[in-house]
């Protein structure tokens, strides 16, 4: 089959809105952990990415099921995770969810949602590593020179938090959740190759994979049972759930573009969401975004896309 010029445009289209949705999340996310319930102790405010992590993915993942029902696709879903395919999606969910989701919020909860935003935004060029070892994707000079650009300006970002009020612990937090979101996409590439597996079962089983890791797993090893029926009691749970909503739209189309226009393309659509991150964390916090933060984001998503933009025409096709 030839290159599809309309279904390359709607993959774009999808990756763009994704990235809007995406910076939504990230603020809302930022806010949620302020409020009462995740800072009214020291034990609560240790917790709190965790048990969000949780249950942001918990209702993401009946907003996934609600979706798949409307359109019914159940059934097809079923047949769907019998697949060989559908364990490596799974894999991949273990990696963004856990690992990455976890990493991601806890740098928002200590260096707030920008900082967090411009460094994960850093993802696109582990992955495109990781695309050109799976998927066989090639990276030329720009794209190596676009990544070093990217790396140097993460870390003048990197240098300005530690030096500043915020906790520089942060910074390594939203490293890990750089990892673990370009170690995702690659392998939930990799699981979409074949026709078993859409776009829309692979957010589902990763939502799902990442709920059930959380809920069985991390919260009860970190000891946060008690915090999370506290929090289903507490009227937070409406903004965890509308919030875990504008995320669902965000993976949704993250996955399509994915689905559409490879890995690599759809990462570097995608690290838009720092430029919204900032623009609504402005709007709607009230943050102040200094000059240096404006200049590294510009670096890092401006390294970023020479990286992002470098598979070989072949793979579209």
């Amino acid at each position: 089959m030839g290159f599809d010029k309309n279904n390359y445009k709607k993959g774009v289209m999808s990756g763009v809105i994704s990235a809007i949705s995406w910076g939504a999340d990230t603020v809302l996310m930022g806010f949620i952990l302020a409020m009462t319930p995740f800072v009214k102790t020291q034990e609560a405010i240790l917790l709190a990415p965790i048990i969000t992590a949780f249950l942001h993915d918990s209702f993401s993942t009946i907003w996934t099921f609600i979706y798949l029902g409307l359109r019914k696709q159940l059934g097809n879903f079923f047949k769907a995770v019998k697949s060989k395919s559908a364990l490596w999606v799974a894999f991949g969910a273990l990696l963004g969810g856990p690992v990455g989701m976890t990493g991601y919020l806890l740098s928002v909860k200590y260096i707030g949602p920008s900082y967090t935003a411009i460094i994960s935004s850093l993802y696109p060029a582990v992955g495109a590593i990781l695309a050109m070892i799976v998927l066989k994707e090639k990276i030329n000079k720009k794209g190596w020179i676009g990544l070093v650009v990217a790396i140097i300006g993460v870390s003048v970002l990197g240098y300005t938090s530690a030096s500043g009020s915020t906790n520089p612990i942060g910074f390594l937090f939203a490293l890990l959740c750089v990892v673990g979101w370009g170690s995702e996409c690659v392998i939930c590439a990799y699981g979409m190759k074949g026709d078993e597996v859409t776009s829309e079962f692979a957010l589902q089983i990763r939502q799902f994979t990442s709920a059930v890791t959380y809920g069985f797993l991390i919260v009860p090893i970190v000891g946060g049972i008690g915090l999370s029926f506290d929090i289903l009691r507490n009227g937070v749970i409406f903004w965890i759930a509308g919030t875990a909503l504008a995320a669902t739209v965000s993976y949704l189309f993250y996955y399509t573009a994915i689905y559409k226009i490879g890995a690599t393309r759809a990462m570097g659509i995608n690290i838009t969401y720092v430029v919204w991150s900032i623009i609504f964390d402005k709007i709607f916090l009230g943050s102040q975004i200094g000059l240096l933060t404006v200049l590294s984001s510009i670096l890092v998503i401006g390294g970023v896309y020479f990286v992002a933009k470098e598979p070989t025409p072949e793979k579209l096709k």
